[in-house]
């Protein structure tokens, strides 16, 4: 649901790309011997030269990259590590290439704007390429795996985030995470994006 900027080593080779939101549960292949670096943004900010619907599903290889540096928006950046992924961001903010709107931040907060439904929803799938309840069904059921992979019973999580019944609750999980209840509290059916300790840029 949110896009993201990787960057990867594998054969000596260095790549970058954009990953855009997703709408269902996949499988991303992870080729022996390669390293990868990964920063996942926040639902409302966006590329000032991708549009964010263009990237839904998908996304994009970035040209002309080295082991120092990429090419993003006619600028080159210095390739970050895990530990200086935030300055990376802090520069690209800076530098307007990417940008948040403040609206739908202010929604996703439970706020309601002083506008329409239909420029709310205009300005989300703008800023997300996503509707305003696609994105929340995907916040639910990602909030669902990790309450269950914290070992919450399925009724408790049910209630909590009030879905119909368990039945509606294994559809969500299926769909947006691609692991059913018992797999996430067992902890098996491989490796999952759901990292219950990551940080997120906003």
């Amino acid at each position: 649901m949110r896009w993201g900027l990787v960057f990867w080593e594998q054969g000596g080779r260095a790549y970058a790309g954009i990953t855009g939101p997703e709408t269902r549960t996949g499988t991303a292949p992870v080729p022996e011997g390669a390293t990868f670096t990964g920063i996942e943004f926040a639902v409302g900010t966006s590329l000032r030269a991708v549009p964010t619907p263009a990237l839904v599903d998908g996304g994009v290889e970035l040209p002309d990259t080295t082991r120092r540096t990429f090419r993003l928006d006619g600028a080159r950046w210095e390739t970050p590590g895990p530990d200086d992924a935030e300055a990376l961001v802090e520069r690209l903010v800076r530098a307007g290439i990417v940008v948040r709107d403040p609206l739908v931040a202010e929604v996703l907060r439970g706020h309601r704007p002083a506008v329409s439904g239909r420029t709310v929803e205009r300005r989300f799938r703008a800023a997300t390429g996503l509707t305003r309840g696609a994105v929340r069904q995907i916040e639910r059921a990602r909030t669902a795996a990790e309450l269950l992979a914290a070992g919450h019973p399925a009724a408790d999580v049910v209630a909590k985030l009030d879905y119909f019944d368990e039945p509606h609750l294994a559809r969500a999980l299926r769909s947006y995470v691609g692991r059913t209840a018992r797999q996430l509290r067992e902890g098996t059916g491989g490796a999952i994006a759901l990292d219950l300790d990551q940080r997120l840029t906003s």
